[in-house]
């Protein structure tokens, strides 16, 4: 062969967010290259780079400033309360464990009327006259490493300890001796990072190099996460502003490092962006409108006990934002990569057609996330629901209620942004790879096939 069928890429310009990793063409036999994005990216043209350069290079810059600005430089002390997830916690083993009868060890007192009517008192008796589990503890971390201590199991208890068994025990320094040490919970450690092992390497024999990236990228935002946006809330910072500095961060870091710094991401970024807004303004619209203060549980009012400076109510809108930023990512990639292959496969359609084929597939996409994203929302609050459901509760009294308001709310504002993704970023899309002059694929291999050609100076070229 006397030339290549494969036309030359574009210079990448290093400042330029919407530009190109240099691998839009890859060689035969290695469709992806080393691109990070779906597929072989057509290049645009100089243009059209600096036009989508200059509306996210503000943006990246004031998502910078802001984490500066807010940057909490770690979470606030406080002294502890010993209550719920607010205890001094150490490491702790069975050593032994016995059986032995629950009378003796006086783990319940009947009711003195003998009354057992109640579940209460069926409990009481139920633990009077069953045997019962005497477990030996050792404390395993802290500094009263090795001590011992006695933990007494009812026989109804949901959580039944085992010889040898790894367990979780809270200390409480101000409790008389004796009573100091408790078993709190067990030690999951071992599983959950089995678990978590399983699902990294199962992402990268599928993924390759795009799944390390993007394993790379959910560290990078668990990092923000947990040094940025829950401590600057904890801080006093305004969990809304927080939240929308701190989930643009995550959205520019993750895309960029999975999907390639190309043209392509930059209008999936844009789409991200503006669907984010739009769930930021409705959410605080509904939440203020139904009258949702946020503080609803245990643990939200033991938050709101020790930092009574935090907003509830801007919590709750941050966790909406934070909650859909995940799926919304998965929507405006698609959606893009959709339009991108499209333009791909038929050059000589328009931005009005790109967007009708675009759409099309998108459809399919709302239906889909809008009813995991409603899923995802039933399943976390299913014990609610049930405990609504044995109280025989009208399902517009379920509704009314702040608990599952909430839940009503965080769903159908998120899933509004998701279905306002789909038509925002297909038009940008479109817009984007119609508005191109770069010649497409197929006219571009055809013009450099015909090239050598022309008197053979191709051909001395290569030689």
């Amino acid at each position: 062969m006397t030339s290549s069928p494969h036309p030359p890429t574009e210079p990448t310009d290093p400042s330029d967010p919407a530009g190109h990793t240099g691998h839009a063409h890859p060689e035969p036999g290695h469709s992806h290259g080393h691109s990070h994005s779906h597929g072989p990216a057509a290049p645009v043209s100089k243009h059209l780079r600096k036009v989508i350069a200059a509306v996210l290079i503000p943006f990246a810059t004031a998502v910078v400033i802001g984490m500066a600005v807010l940057w909490p430089g770690g979470a606030p002390g406080h002294e502890r309360t010993g209550v719920g997830f607010d205890r001094q916690t150490q490491q702790g083993k069975v050593v032994s464990l016995e059986q032995v009868d629950c009378k003796s060890v006086n783990v319940a007192q009947v009711p003195a009327t003998g009354d057992t009517s109640t579940p209460e008192g069926r409990e009481a008796v139920a633990s009077q006259t069953g045997d019962c589990k005497k477990a030996t503890v050792a404390v395993g971390s802290g500094p009263d490493k090795g001590r011992e201590f006695v933990e007494i199991v009812q026989p109804g208890a949901p959580r039944q300890l085992t010889n040898g068994q790894e367990v979780v025990v809270a200390y409480a320094p101000d409790a008389p001796r004796d009573l100091q040490y408790s078993v709190i919970d067990v030690n999951r450690k071992l599983p959950m990072a089995v678990l978590a092992g399983i699902f990294a390497l199962a992402v990268v024999l599928v993924g390759r190099m795009r799944g390390l990236f993007a394993l790379i990228a959910l560290a990078v935002s668990f990092a923000v996460l947990t040094l940025f946006i829950l401590p600057a809330i904890l801080q006093g910072s305004n969990p809304l502003v927080v939240a929308v500095v701190g989930a643009s961060a995550i959205m520019l870091i993750a895309l960029y490092m999975c999907h390639g710094l190309t043209a392509r991401t930059s209008v999936a970024v844009l789409g991200t962006l503006v669907s984010l807004l739009l769930i930021g303004l409705l959410g605080s619209l509904f939440i203020d409108w139904a009258v949702l203060s946020g503080n609803t549980d245990d643990n939200t009012g033991l938050i709101h006990g020790l930092y009574p400076d935090i907003d509830m109510s801007g919590l709750l809108l941050a966790g909406v934002i934070i909650g859909s930023l995940g799926v919304l990512d998965d929507v405006t990639v698609t959606q893009t990569s959709a339009v991108w292959e499209l333009h791909q496969a038929d050059p000589s359609m328009g931005p009005r057609g790109l967007y009708r084929a675009g759409i099309r597939i998108g459809r399919d996409h709302i239906a889909s996330v809008v009813n995991t994203l409603v899923l995802a929302y039933a399943g976390a609050a299913l014990p609610l629901l049930l405990l609504f459901s044995i109280a025989n509760s009208s399902m517009g009294s379920v509704a009314n209620s702040e608990l599952v308001a909430e839940e009503i709310v965080r769903t159908l504002v998120g899933s509004i942004g998701l279905v306002a993704s789909v038509p925002v970023t297909t038009a940008l899309a479109a817009l984007v790879v119609s508005a191109d002059r770069t010649p497409g694929p197929a006219a571009a291999a055809a013009a450099a096939a015909a090239g050598p050609q022309r008197g053979g100076r191709g051909r001395r070229r290569k030689r």
